[in-house]
């Protein structure tokens, strides 16, 4: 009977621990709200640009503002694939203990050293226009509906990486709508350029 009632307690201890989550209502919340706030600027700063603004390039060398849309469309696409792919996976609460704090992705995604975008979220330069917000907000509406309803942990899940200290799927969304919220600063230098088309 002792022995049944030791393995019953640890099995009740083991459940309580995996019923607490890491991450909280107010996570999610805030996850939840900066998905939305940069969806909604980046909306403000393009729904109503000509079509000659939109193409418009600083410089060869340099993106459109059709051009920037797409290429964060594209990471809408990668960020929806690594968070559901990786939270589905057994939680690894334990990882925490490795894990770099939320500042440092914070800091890094809205540092002013230019960054390199990989090959596969380069844009194509296909997408003409305003469809490129068109194809932004659809894929984002998309990852605020999941983020919104997910039971996952997003702190105890983590990226599937090789790296000493990966980022947990929190994380992962900081680097999302701060990917956003780099490129905004990038679509407002475009457009307070000298040669930058006035509005028709």
């Amino acid at each position: 009977m002792k022995i049944f009632l030791t393995i019953l307690i640890a099995t009740l201890a083991i459940s309580a621990s995996y019923a607490q989550k890491l991450w909280t209502e107010e996570d999610r919340n805030y996850t939840v709200d900066n998905l939305r706030r940069t969806r909604d600027e980046l909306t403000r700063e393009t729904e109503n640009l000509t079509d000659e603004q939109w193409h418009f390039h600083e410089s060869p060398d340099r993106w459109s503002i059709a051009e920037v849309v797409e290429h964060l469309a594209l990471w809408e696409i990668i960020w929806a694939r690594e968070i559901g792919i990786s939270s589905r996976n057994t939680p690894q609460p334990e990882l925490i203990k490795t894990s770099q704090p939320d500042s440092y992705y914070r800091e890094f995604i809205m540092e002013e050293k230019p960054h390199i975008s990989p090959d596969f979220s380069r844009p194509t330069g296909f997408i003409k226009g305003k469809d490129n917000l068109t194809f932004f907000t659809r894929l984002r509406d998309q990852n605020i509906a999941f983020a919104e309803k997910t039971e996952a942990d997003m702190r105890a899940c983590f990226e599937l990486t090789a790296t000493k200290s990966p980022r947990n799927l929190h994380q992962v969304y900081i680097y999302q709508w701060g990917h956003v919220d780099r490129h905004l600063r990038q679509i407002r230098k475009i457009k307070a350029h000298a040669s930058y088309p006035k509005a028709q």
